[in-house]
């Protein structure tokens, strides 16, 4: 990935001179686009006036920095080292992204760069004090919702503490500072994307049957892995009351399909092979006897969405439901 960064001149009827432009790796002067391929796919990650320019082609990737010089004069920075907030280190092998920097900007606007972790507790709505200051706990929360793009260590308590962003208590600040204490005791903790790759789907759901304290609702949670890199992450509030842990387990399977449904259409949008079947892991044997059972019973009849939806994309993808 290459970042730019447009430069803005004042207007002026002479044409500048001696600008020079660096050889490009492909030999190529930085007026001169190199032959390009039209097999390959090219991303463009456009914000403000940031610009990283992703794909599988070198010689692609400069014929298009060349373009965009050429028309609104960009600085290039190379390699991509941060972007919005984001840290990227990179090696051959290897390309590892998190937000270090971020979190100590963090800690030290709230003054807990010395915190020790406090004990682990269990949020509902809550006797405790209302904040007398309700918008820094949004205002926090909102910054640590932003770490979940490199931190799904934490998606659940972010779940958590998403509940109560209306009418916060103490007990819900002291809970989010200690979000914080933990992130501060592994800083360095990120996404690994290994250069090395395979494009096999594998996603593994779970469920936590009734863990609202307030309304007993169920918490859905999945991870998808391309190869051995994690790509996506869920810990979401389930829409309705779950009489039973099997069906709570299968709602949450349905929005994993669901999940890998979206992924197999972003992945052929990068002219990426989908290789069938996509195993899905999941360590209810009740749930995946109801995926495998075409006869639906009458005390399934309430999940007859979710069966549906799993079982259609099991029929259209070939998705693997495994122990």
């Amino acid at each position: 990935m290459d970042k730019l960064i447009p430069e803005i001149e004042e207007d002026s009827d002479e044409e500048p001179k001696g600008k020079e432009r660096e050889r490009d790796a492909s030999g190529a002067q930085g007026g001169e686009d190199p032959p390009r391929s039209s097999t390959h796919f090219l991303a463009l990650i456009v914000y403000v006036d940031d610009v990283l320019i992703s794909g599988p082609c070198e010689v692609d990737i400069v014929a298009t920095k060349n373009f965009l010089d050429r028309t609104f004069t960009i600085k290039d920075l190379g390699h991509a080292k941060f972007f919005l907030g984001l840290e990227i280190a990179r090696s051959p092998s290897r390309m590892y992204i998190n937000q270090k920097k971020y979190i100590l900007d963090i800690l030290s606007n709230h003054g807990l760069q010395n915190g020790k972790i406090a004990q682990a507790m269990k949020l509902s709505s809550d006797t405790s004090p209302l904040l007398t200051e309700p918008k820094k706990y949004r205002r926090l929360v909102g910054k640590l919702l932003y770490l979940n793009l490199t931190r799904p260590n934490i998606s659940f308590s972010m779940q958590q503490l998403s509940q109560h962003m209306q009418n916060p208590h103490q007990l819900h600040w002291d809970a989010a500072t200690h979000v914080l204490k933990y992130l501060k005791s592994c800083l360095g903790k990120g996404l690994f994307f290994p250069s090395e790759n395979s494009f096999h789907l594998t996603a593994y759901c779970d469920a936590d049957w009734a863990s609202c304290v307030d309304i007993r609702k169920s918490v859905t949670g999945f991870c998808v892995f391309l190869g051995r890199a994690l790509i996506s992450w869920k810990s979401k509030k389930q829409s309705t009351v779950s009489r039973s842990s099997a069906e709570a387990e299968y709602r949450s399977m349905a929005s994993t399909v669901s999940e890998l449904q979206w992924l197999s259409y972003l992945l052929q949008t990068f002219q990426l092979q989908i290789f069938l079947p996509i195993p899905l892991y999941c360590d209810n044997k009740a749930t995946i006897h109801i995926a495998s059972n075409p006869v639906f019973h009458e005390r399934t009849k309430h999940t007859d969405i979710d069966c549906h939806v799993v079982r259609d994309q099991m029929l259209a993808f070939d998705n693997d439901t495994r122990d």
